[in-house]
């Protein structure tokens, strides 16, 4: 489906009359997920690319008001949510643009007071009364499962094995100590606790810094009351190792959730060589397989 600049703009004209005279352009950095346009200077639209996202569009408009008041970073702003129409087919929305560059470890000012600002945030989100809030489901490609369920997340033992062996077949990485991290992961015991709130996505492009600190977190479609080692990636996806520990004494996590979570985070960075996603993008594969050493050196570190 053709997600452009003239669809909004349609679509705009049609429902949202007001602000149908304002810019529309393409973000650099759209995602596979969801095609993201700044309108005007303010604002911004989102809209699902596939049928089974669109259920992240009600999740944001319903929680988001509600959770942001007890974050201490800014976050996504559902203004407006769109119809289908123009022959789009789903419900998309209107946010509230935040400034701020795509965060990067390397441009961090002080990666260790990133970790804590990180961990507080998680922190943050995980107290919020989480009564009524939604479970792991498709639209919210099932992040905050337990760990190794066969639901259709990226972490099922059906998706994560073959691509191992895939690995294993093409020689990139040490696949005896990628299965070694995987099968500590599972073995781990499961949370055991009230499930709690979860971001489900906070990877490199869902924060958001200004000066080299963090300015805010976005895309929030994976939202979920679940398990939270998901939310444990940036420890080994985004922050260098010399702030891991500190994000670790932060986010207060005890041992198998941190387990768990180095799982979540292997199960995302495991890059197929046949996959367009990491196929046509070798720097994309090149961080993968850093993820992955990170991962490995981080379980045998533990366990030494």
């Amino acid at each position: 489906m053709l997600i452009d600049a003239a669809l909004v703009r349609r679509l705009l004209t049609d429902q949202f009359p007001q602000w149908a005279d304002l810019p529309v352009s393409p973000v650099a950095l759209s995602g596979l997920d969801n095609a993201t346009f700044r309108l005007g200077d303010e604002l911004s639209v989102r809209l699902p690319r596939y049928a089974h996202w669109e259920g992240q569009v009600e999740r944001e408009h319903r929680w988001l008001p509600r959770l942001a008041p007890h974050l201490p970073l800014p976050v996504s702003e559902p203004v407006a949510q769109g119809e289908p129409g123009e022959g789009y087919p789903y419900r998309w929305s209107v946010y509230r643009w935040l400034d701020g560059e795509t965060a990067s470890p390397q441009a961090l000012a002080d990666p260790a007071r990133t970790a804590r600002e990180l961990a507080g945030f998680i922190t943050a989100l995980q107290h919020i009364d989480p009564t009524g809030g939604p479970g792991p489901q498709q639209s919210n490609a099932f992040r905050g499962v337990p760990l190794g369920d066969e639901r259709d997340s990226l972490a099922a033992e059906a998706r994560v094995r073959p691509k191992i062996e895939a690995l294993r077949a093409a020689g990139l990485v040490d696949a005896d100590a990628v299965t070694e991290v995987w099968e500590a992961a599972l073995a781990a015991p499961a949370w055991h606790k009230p499930p709690v709130w979860i971001h489900g996505d906070l990877a490199t492009g869902n924060l958001l810094a200004r000066d080299g600190r963090l300015s805010a977190v976005i895309d929030f479609g994976t939202l979920a009351v679940a398990d939270p080692a998901v939310d444990l990636l940036p420890a080994w996806l985004f922050l260098p190792a010399s702030a891991r520990e500190a994000f670790r004494e932060a986010v207060g996590t005890d041992d198998a959730t941190w387990a768990r979570g180095r799982g979540w985070a292997l199960a995302g960075s495991l890059p197929v060589p046949d996959d367009p996603y990491f196929r046509d993008h070798p720097d994309r594969t090149a961080a993968a397989l850093d993820h992955l050493e990170q991962l490995i050196a981080d379980h045998r570190h533990e366990n030494a």
